[in-house]
């Protein structure tokens, strides 16, 4: 019983901790997709497939109220703006950009991105083969 009582305390004390969901301010016209001025099909495309943990346009579902899963949540945000963050591309050197751009190449090339996780809770960020192709071709373009 007391065992019990020790997780239901655990529980509803851990839902006092909260992930900061601020969206912090940017230059818009520093951001990837401006820059690079992508066509409206791929900037959709990897909006709905990349920004919500790669730029400061996070979109938090309901889901992200209730710990430990927003804890979870906003460890991932945190760790994939510091890998890759779509609103400070400007900030960026040319050689990261560059580098930046060949990792993105990659992860598409190995289907690692969007994470599998993610695309659960998101259907919309599940590209098709074809939508997958386009924006692989699309950073290619860029390179």
């Amino acid at each position: 019983m007391k065992k019990k009582i020790a997780i239901v305390i655990g529980v509803t004390l851990i839902q006092f901790i909260r992930i900061d969901k601020d969206h912090p301010t940017y230059e818009k016209s520093g951001d990837f997709l401006t820059v690079t001025k992508a066509d409206k099909k791929t900037t959709n495309l990897i909006q709905s497939a990349c920004y919500d943990c790669h730029s400061y346009d996070t979109e938090y579902p309901w889901y992200t109220n209730i710990s430990p899963v927003s804890l979870w949540i906003g460890h991932h945000i945190e760790e994939a703006r510091e890998h890759l963050n779509f609103s400070t591309w400007a900030e960026y050197d040319s050689e990261k950009k560059e580098h930046k751009i060949e990792e993105m190449i990659e992860e598409f090339e190995e289907g690692e991105m969007p994470l599998e996780s993610f695309t659960w809770t998101h259907p919309e960020a599940k590209l098709s083969a074809d939508e997958k192709q386009l924006v692989l071709n699309w950073f290619k373009s860029i390179q």
